[in-house]
């Protein structure tokens, strides 16, 4: 790992990818599964420490958005301070900043029937009310696009999404959501303002199997981000359960959107 001081003397693409490898290798350093010759080995600074004076140097970019680096800011001054989460969102603003954002594919669109009647007029949705998902800090707008449309063809009513998920109106996100984005209700909402009067729960590893979880008529399913998964602090608001897809893999590992497909169709199995 560079010492902070010589990431100052970096210029532009240089600076973020450096940077952003930084902020990789960290992560892996933080989980246990450095590659040799990546692990943290500054011993007269903390890893905690060298993480805040890196952070400091990607606020400094000039092309770094306000909205990236009030969270960037955020999570520096949180309590108890999570190392792995402000290094996962310091990479992926700068894979971002780089263009080279993950699961960001070239989509071939489909026709599909235009939401209006003949008149103009825009057609009813046919959904199960009370139906909705909370997607909390997802990345990738391709993954966004991705839960918009699967929520809009199962029948969910809203989509909720956290503050620091990937804003639905990325072009990414509205190409692989396929119109789906721009019919389907949706708001940012932080966690503590989801409604205390419906059922939520969580999916998520070490939870009821999904052949055995009774889905309520009504609720909100939390699904987490692709590298962390949902937080401590949802699965605490999870106050309904856990529900977990069961898988015999070595890798034993789905991709965010085709999890949340599965437990969609288990969910309208029961309601119908």
């Amino acid at each position: 790992m560079i010492e902070p001081g010589k990431l100052f003397q970096l210029e532009g693409g240089q600076k973020r990818r450096k940077l952003a490898l930084t902020f990789g290798a960290l992560e892996r350093d933080i989980l246990g599964i450095a590659e040799k010759g990546t692990e943290y080995s500054f011993t007269s600074l903390p890893r905690a420490e060298y993480i805040k004076q890196v952070t400091a140097v990607l606020l400094r970019d000039p092309k770094l958005s306000e909205e990236a680096a009030t969270t960037l800011k955020t999570l520096l001054a949180a309590e108890p301070f999570d190392e792995l989460r402000l290094c996962n969102f310091a990479r992926n603003t700068l894979l971002e900043l780089l263009g080279t954002f993950p699961a960001e594919w070239d989509l071939v669109i489909a026709p599909h029937a235009a939401p209006e009647n003949e008149d103009g007029t825009v057609r009813a949705r046919d959904f199960f009310p009370g139906v909705a998902v909370y997607a909390e800090d997802i990345r990738s707008p391709f993954n966004i696009g991705s839960i918009f449309r699967t929520a809009e063809a199962m029948g969910a009513e809203k989509v909720l999404i956290s503050p620091h998920c990937i804003d639905p109106t990325q072009p990414r996100a509205i190409r692989s959501g396929m119109g789906c984005i721009e019919t389907m209700g949706w708001d940012r909402v932080p966690l503590e303002e989801l409604p205390e009067d419906i059922p939520v729960f969580a999916l998520e590893t070490g939870g009821t199997p999904i052949e055995e979880f009774k889905f309520p008529e009504r609720g909100i399913c939390i699904i987490g981000s692709e590298e962390l998964g949902v937080s401590p602090e949802a699965l605490a608001r999870a106050t309904y359960g856990t529900v977990t897809i069961p898988m015999k893999g070595l890798k034993a590992s789905l991709n965010v959107g085709v999890a949340f497909g599965i437990l969609m169709q288990k969910w309208v199995e029961q309601l119908k």
